[in-house]
């Protein structure tokens, strides 16, 4: 017997062994994900504030603050510090070389500190680079894990063909779901923070990492930025907890019986 004739033998097996099966079993699994740097010498967390831009219809800064503080709370072993949010754009702002800042509340003070998109990150993200800032931040609270960096939220639009399914009924009655491209306009938008890890006993950066996320919706949709925002932050969330803690995915398998 060779190869190409066994082959048909070795299927009819299999398939007869299948119609044997009767019972299906799903099992529950738990896969661990290992923790991307090691926290192990800190047992207090501060999430202390991010320089965020973009659209103004969302704070990116104190919702972010409040955000992970509520995972961390929960999906963490190191304790989460309740604190007031750092001015960071401002600190930023006053350490620019040659910049005079203008005096808090007023219109000048407040088109200085607009940023709008990555470009005005630019020359303002030095302040993470301050070891002796951090470390002064650090002692204040005993020398924990710093949680900071940046948050980009911003709205954008985008035209193009889309692909969807559409139902079509043939003469007899019969139904049938095919491929049709459609030009269509869209807005939504994009999530860009970069999560810095600094340690608050030296104020040195331990570890960075930036995310991307984006969404869009069809013009007749009318999405709430901040809704939007929390959706594109649930999708990222799993991968920030995983930098701090073991995460475990949850998923099942099908047995047969």
């Amino acid at each position: 017997m060779n190869a190409r004739s066994a082959a048909p033998i070795v299927s009819l097996a299999l398939l007869a062994a299948l119609a044997a099966c009767t019972n299906f079993y799903e099992v529950a699994i738990e896969t661990p994900i290992s923790p991307k740097m090691d926290v192990s010498a800190f047992n207090r967390v501060l999430v202390a504030g991010f320089i965020a831009g973009g659209t103004d219809d969302v704070d990116a800064n104190l919702e972010t603050v409040r955000l992970l503080r509520s995972q961390l709370r929960t999906k963490s072993v190191l304790k989460v510090i309740d604190a007031d949010v750092l001015p960071l754009q401002e600190l930023a702002l006053k350490e620019l070389p040659g910049v005079t800042a203008a005096p808090s509340g007023t219109a000048e003070a407040e088109s200085t500190a607009i940023i709008r998109d990555e470009k005005d990150l630019e020359g303002i993200t030095q302040v993470f680079a301050d070891t002796e800032y951090w470390k002064k931040i650090g002692e204040e609270f005993q020398g924990p894990l710093i949680v900071t960096g940046t948050v980009m939220f911003q709205s954008h639009s985008r035209s193009g063909y889309v692909q969807r399914e559409q139902e079509v009924y043939d003469a007899f009655g019969r139904r049938r779901v095919v491929p049709v491209r459609t030009y269509m306009e869209r807005s939504g938008f994009i999530l860009k923070p970069k999560f810095i890890f600094i340690d608050g006993r030296t104020g040195a950066t331990l570890y960075a990492e930036t995310f991307r996320e984006e969404v869009l919706y069809n013009a007749q949709q009318s999405t709430p930025a901040l809704s939007s925002y929390f959706e594109l932050m649930d999708r990222l969330l799993p991968s920030f907890l995983t930098t701090l803690s073991t995460q475990k995915i949850r998923g099942s398998r099908v047995l047969l019986k």
